[in-house]
């Protein structure tokens, strides 16, 4: 990754950091799905420079990096953002810095025990409607992570409902010693490539 630009939120009383990672990740993941490569991944990646933060485990920045200015500059992250304009700021795209010697890994983790997703699959295996295999679930609990995550929807709508599907998108960081190639999804994590991480 030799490129990358930074996306800053900026919450205020209207709109607290956690409204904020949401409503910025999710316009990040449809612009990544947009520009994804012919084998359907990102070669896009994303950083959070303020992980494991106290205010907010996340921090309050998104880094974007790419190994090409041009890849970067095809997401047109200014677009995707507009909307937001007055809750963020990003960057031009800039130079990662040649004295980097951190890196890390930065992955989605799913948790088996998530009701909802158990839910879909039951009713789909079942052949029971979403709420009938939610009410047959509804003593199991979803297990805890103390994982920082974001909320997000995904644009597909569940079986028999009207509404789009939330989840939560746990990302877990990895601290490495040697920087490593690898694929992103289009959330621009990875489970084995890393980014260079730097202030």
């Amino acid at each position: 990754m030799k490129f990358y630009l930074d996306i800053t939120l900026l919450p205020d009383a209207e709109a607290n950091i956690g409204f904020l990672w949401q409503k910025v990740f999710q316009q990040v993941h449809i612009a990544l799905v947009n520009v994804k490569n012919t084998s359907g991944k990102s070669d896009i990646a994303v950083s959070f420079p303020g992980y494991g933060g106290k205010e907010f485990p996340l921090g309050n920045k998104l880094r974007l990096l790419a190994t090409t200015h041009e890849r970067l500059n095809q997401l047109e992250i200014g677009r995707w953002l507009n909307r937001l304009s007055d809750y963020c700021h990003h960057t031009s795209i800039k130079e990662v810095p040649q004295t980097v010697e951190e890196f890390s890994t930065f992955k989605r983790v799913r948790f088996d025990t998530n009701v909802e997703r158990m839910a879909r699959r039951r009713a789909k295996r079942k052949g029971e409607s979403f709420e009938d295999a939610m009410n047959i679930l509804k003593g199991f609990k979803d297990k805890k992570s103390s994982l920082p995550y974001i909320n997000m929807e995904s644009s597909r709508k569940p079986q028999n409902q009207n509404k789009k599907h939330k989840f939560r998108l746990f990302i877990e960081r990895i601290i490495q010693d040697e920087p490593s190639i690898g694929e992103f999804n289009c959330y621009g994590l990875s489970k084995t490539a890393t980014v260079p991480m730097f202030k």
